[in-house]
């Protein structure tokens, strides 16, 4: 499969060394000194995009009008999400797209929603979340952190909403609480707390890198070939 990569810091590094390794070939780079337009668009069977919020919806856009299929990983451009897909449909093209790909953290989502369905029944246990990022992670709370909160909002009845603060500064019990950290060389952690007066239950997801995420992406786009539509990990997953 010949791939290009938009976006080349240090997930788009570790996305080419897997993608090698797997025996596909990097066709393109597309970052600060490397601009879109001069890509050889019939060379590219995918595109893997990794940027940051500001750049993905015009990536996406890219993508769809010439007809390059499109895996996601960048987050903060969901409320893009709808219209894009829409495109997409017109399009007939292809995008899959998630708030993140490890295959860990994806196991992790499903362990969450069950744990939230089960909770529902013991309104004594009040949940929280925490997700942890390196310091240069723009976007707050994460992607990731996001998606554990609606999780948990869907499978249980007590949570209507989140919020971005610590769990000390909710002033509704319908508010989950989703605290964001950002420190030094932290690939990603993401906490699910159910805490009462007797006991604490917890799920935690730690990264120790960023090969998860990279390996994740790279089987997105070998899935996704051949295919037209919207999906997400789960499809990829079979979950």
């Amino acid at each position: 499969m010949r791939i290009a990569l938009f976006g080349y810091g240090k997930m788009g590094k570790e996305i080419e060394k897997i993608a090698l390794e797997r025996g596909h070939e990097i066709v393109g780079i597309v970052n600060r000194t490397n601009s879109k337009e001069k890509l050889k668009l019939e060379n590219i069977d995918a595109v893997i995009e990794f940027t940051s919020p500001d750049l993905a919806e015009y990536h996406i856009y890219f993508c769809l009008e010439n007809n390059l299929p499109v895996v996601v990983g960048t987050t903060g451009w969901y409320h893009k999400l709808e219209s894009l897909s829409n495109l997409c449909k017109e399009k007939n093209g292809a995008i899959l797209h998630a708030t993140n790909f490890s295959i860990g953290v994806n196991l992790f989502f499903a362990m969450n929603k069950y744990l939230a369905k089960m909770m529902n029944k013991f309104p004594e246990y009040k949940a929280s979340v925490i997700e942890i990022h390196h310091v240069q992670k723009l976007d707050a709370p994460s992607g990731t952190g996001i998606s554990i909160a609606e999780q948990i909002i869907d499978k249980h009845a007590a949570y209507k909403n989140w919020e971005n603060v610590k769990k000390s500064q909710i002033a509704k019990d319908s508010t989950l609480s989703i605290e964001s950290l950002r420190l030094p060389d932290v690939p990603g952690t993401h906490e699910v707390k159910y805490e009462s007066e007797i006991d604490t239950i917890e799920i935690k997801h730690t990264a120790h890198n960023r090969k998860g995420f990279a390996l994740g992406s790279v089987l997105a786009a070998e899935w996704l070939q051949n295919k037209k539509g919207v999906f997400t990990m789960n499809d990829v997953l079979n979950f």
